[in-house]
């Protein structure tokens, strides 16, 4: 098994300069049919926050993007964006989803990029002490242990990627996806795979959750609001959203990822 151990700008900086519009429109579409999959589960509101950037940039004539944050009566905070610079090689896109309190679901996050190798990234990100809490390990996370090992056996141009932050290795859980490839369509096509599978094995278990005690909410609530805002500030590839457009809309774009700026109120959950 390959590794990569470089960072995001470092990736960026040693490739060739290409055109990845075409692969990038099938992030979208791929991006777009997960998305419709949620919007079809989920009562959702776009908050008002981040209406301002729903386009910004110049693209197509150069570097652009668009972040869209929802809320709702089961949803904390979801996440549908893209960033960068498609006919210069780099496009980094984002559907994260952050549950309510009112469950102990592990959150859905998914990344994908191209720069101009293909780049994925599909987590459960916990809520709870996996180690401590074996009950919540063989709920989530021993169901995907076979599919991943099989994963690294059997995809031969999936090269594992090791983040050169401590802090991003330990955000990871043991059964999440993140690998660089070569970005051709049989690729592309293992990628939807996987990410089909993974959402909709997600959505069965918000189906099947057992409601948090109402007194235990606000809590959970908090620690998320922690690991969503420390995930969304730390990120190593935040540097790329500085050198496209400068430090102050780099800062408005992170803090829309973790919901600083947010206007609509963060659910509790029904019976809260």
């Amino acid at each position: 098994m390959n590794e990569t151990l470089q960072n995001v700008e470092e990736m960026v900086g040693r490739a060739p300069v290409v055109d990845v519009t075409e692969a990038f429109q099938q992030w979208q579409d791929l991006l777009g049919e997960l998305t419709a999959k949620i919007e079809a589960r989920f009562e959702l509101t776009r908050d008002p926050s981040t209406a301002s950037l729903e386009s910004y940039g110049t693209y197509p004539d150069g570097a652009g993007g668009r972040l869209a944050g929802f809320s709702g009566p089961e949803i904390d905070w979801m996440v549908h964006s893209w960033i960068g610079n498609p006919k210069a090689s780099f496009v980094n896109l984002h559907l994260t989803v952050w549950l309510g309190p009112h469950v102990r679901v592990p959150h859905l996050g998914i990344a994908l990029l191209l720069w101009p190798e293909g780049w994925f990234y599909v987590d459960a990100v916990p809520r709870g002490d996996l180690v401590g809490d074996t009950d919540y390990y063989d709920r989530y996370y021993a169901p995907n242990e076979a599919d991943w090992l099989e994963h690294r056996r059997e995809h031969e141009d999936f090269v594992w990627f090791t983040s050169p932050t401590a802090f991003i290795r330990a955000s990871l859980s043991p059964t999440a996806y993140c690998y660089s490839f070569p970005a051709t369509q049989a690729n592309i096509e293992v990628v939807r795979d996987v990410l089909h599978r993974r959402v909709d094995q997600w959505l069965r278990w918000v189906d099947e959750a057992e409601p948090v005690p109402v007194e235990e909410r606000a809590a959970l609530a908090e620690r998320d609001l922690a690991i969503r805002r420390n995930i969304a500030e730390r990120d190593p590839a935040n540097v790329m959203g500085v050198k496209l457009f400068g430090q102050e809309t780099t800062d408005l774009l992170v803090r829309s990822l973790w919901g600083g700026d947010r206007e609509l109120p963060r659910p509790l959950g029904p019976g809260a």
